[in-house]
This record gives C-alpha cells, structure tokens and sequence, in this order.
C-alpha cells in the first residue's frame, strides 16, 4: 500500500507530528508500505512562524503552500491512502480535502490530537485567526474513511460528525526504547521542578505562579525550570529559562526532579492528550497533573504521579515530592511502567496499523 501523509510542518519539528506518526514511519516500512510525507509549510516558513512580524514572509510561505498542495493533487492517483494530520492547509475551507475524497474518491484518515474544531490561534499569528475555518474539521469528520484521535473526548466529537467513518481512539505515545529510554537520577541536586511546552500552552503555567513563588521562597535549595520556544512571563525566584532543542531535548527533561502540567477546565484543554505527563512519566520523572481530560486516565493519583485541582493541593504535593527522594523514585519507576504499558510506540503499534486496514 502507498500511503500519501499531507501535515502542516516539516518533518521532525512540531511535537504533534513527532509523537503521533513520524515515529510510527520506520514501522510502516518495515510493514512494506510505501510512504511520502508533504508538509504544508517549508522550513523557512517554519523558522518565522510563531515569531511577531514576518508578514510578507509568512503570506509568501503560505502561498508555496498552496502550490505544493495544487501539484500534489495531480499525484494523487498513485497513492491508495491519504493520511491527513489536523487538516490539508492552515487556513481557508476543506477545498483539499473535498477534492481528495469526492474527486479523487481517496480513502483519507483523518488524524486530530487537539480540539481543533475551536478557535485558538497565537497572538502571533492573529491575521492568520482571521482565515482560518474552524468549522471544517466536522467536514472533514464526515469524508474520512478513518478518523484517529488522541483521546476520548475527541473521538465523541469525531462520532458525532460521521455516519460512515471508523473512529479510533489512538493516543499519542512515546517511543520508550529509542527516544525517551533513560531514567531519571533522583539523588542528583539540587531539586528541578520543571515545565516543557510550546508559546501556545505556556499560559497555563500562571495560576501556578504563587504556589511556586511559595514553594521557591520556602525552600532556596529548588530551581524553577521551564523549555519553551518561549521565555515564561513569571515572578519566581530563581527561574530559569532553557530554549527547546530537539537535539538536547532529553538531557534537558532529565534535569527534572518533578513534572508540571497544569490545565484550564475548558472543552480545548479537554481535548489535550497528555503529552507533557507521558514524556515525565517515561523518564521517570513523576508528574504533578490537573484533573482534567486525559491526565485522569494517564496518571493514577499517588501511584504513577499525583492529580492536583486546588492550590493547596498543587502545593501539597509538590512539597512532598521535594522533600521526599525515596517517594519521587519509587513513582518515577510506576510512571515510566505506565507508559511502556499503555502509551509507548510499542503497545500502541497494533493501534496505528489498524488505522490503514479496510
């Protein structure tokens, strides 16, 4: 079978494209598929992105886009599947799509790992906001052949919006052999409670901000750290700023003592799929997680991380964990089980074959 993967960045940039497929790709060659990927953007259009200004670049780099979109859709008849990550191009309606399935009459697997479904674009990119077709995701959900996604809340809304399309829930995993193979050292100093994310999501690291001021100024042996692309806006003592690196990625994340990952109670962060807490939990870093979404089926509370809902939980439990080595190893080793049980490229395997049969 050839498999034709249309996403919207270039290879081996955007953690989405990472964890959901790109480390799936050697295993569909072994399988004996034939495989090509085409991002949307280019990598000089990536590299501007999601910095302020760049219009005329970003317009131009759309406009390629396009075109590379235009021209793939002539290649089409030599592919017997289209696997399309979040959508065919960032902004405008499904036109490509539309094409792929009606004209082309391709079976298209549609694969989501966010409710994209709801406006929530950068500040960044805020003319962009403007072009963008929410609403084409309930589209697409009606064309596909296959819809895969990251989680339950998200197969609901996909359920809701086909009448003929296999739904699959296909979380995002880790690759625990290869990628994120080494264990945290909890007898290293001093203690890191740590946050990684993208500009995107780094808003949900401000409601903590007290409890971790708090906790700074209650113990002057802990660091703050945050990886971003992004420097966090935060008043804390002592914080420190690390720009994300694909290539130190996890060395970085295994300066982490403890792993943060707050959430916002709203039907976006509902559809997030836990990927902060699964990279903790497979270094063996345990994870301090709000109740929201995913998070509750990702991490049993006490166990493999800990669920916090007020700010004197978060506090609590944070606490325990920075006084407590013997209790953030013991942890660690059950997060790092859980997820080779249920949410590494391994387990998950069978899952996203499955996504190409029938």
């Amino acid at each position: 079978m050839r498999i034709l993967f249309l996403v919207p960045y270039p290879e081996g940039k955007a953690p989405s494209q990472r964890f959901r497929f790109e480390q799936y790709l050697p295993v569909l060659k072994e399988k004996g598929y034939k495989v090509r990927v085409e991002p949307f953007l280019g990598q000089d259009t990536w590299e501007i992105l999601y910095k302020e200004g760049n219009t005329v670049k970003k317009a131009r780099g759309i406009l390629k886009g396009f075109g590379r979109r235009i021209k793939t859709l002539f290649q089409l008849h030599r592919y017997e599947r289209v696997f399309i990550h979040r959508e065919a191009s960032p902004v405008g309606p499904p036109v490509f799509e539309w094409l792929i399935a009606k004209m082309w009459r391709k079976r298209i697997i549609f694969d989501f790992d966010d409710a994209i479904w709801l406006p929530n674009t950068s500040a960044q990119n805020s003319i962009a906001a403007s072009l963008k077709f929410h609403q084409k995701t309930a589209a697409i959900c009606r064309w596909s052949h296959t819809i895969s996604c990251g989680n339950k809340f998200l197969a609901d809304y996909a359920q809701q919006n086909t009448k003929k399309a296999r739904v699959t829930v296909n979380p995002t995993t880790i690759d625990a052999l290869q990628h994120h193979k080494q264990l945290k050292d909890h007898n290293s100093e001093p203690v890191v409670i740590g946050w990684t994310g993208t500009h995107s999501t780094i808003k949900y690291l401000k409601p903590l901000e007290p409890v971790l001021r708090e906790l700074a100024e209650k113990y002057p042996q802990i660091i703050i750290r945050v990886i971003s692309n992004q420097a966090p806006e935060l008043s804390v003592p002592r914080l420190q700023f690390i720009p994300w690196n694909k290539t130190t990625e996890i060395e970085d994340l295994l300066s982490f003592h403890i792993g943060l990952m707050p959430l916002t109670e709203d039907q976006w962060s509902a559809g997030k799929c836990g990927f902060k807490a699964l990279q903790y939990m497979a270094l063996g870093i345990p994870p301090v997680v709000s109740p929201v979404g995913v998070n509750t089926e990702i991490v049993r509370h006490e166990a493999s991380g800990y669920i916090a809902n007020t700010r004197e939980e978060w506090f609590l439990y944070l606490e325990e964990l920075i006084r407590n080595t013997e209790l953030r190893k013991e942890i660690g080793l059950k997060a790092r089980q859980a997820v080779t049980e249920r949410f590494s490229v391994e387990a998950n395997t069978p899952v996203f074959l499955g996504l190409f049969d029938g």
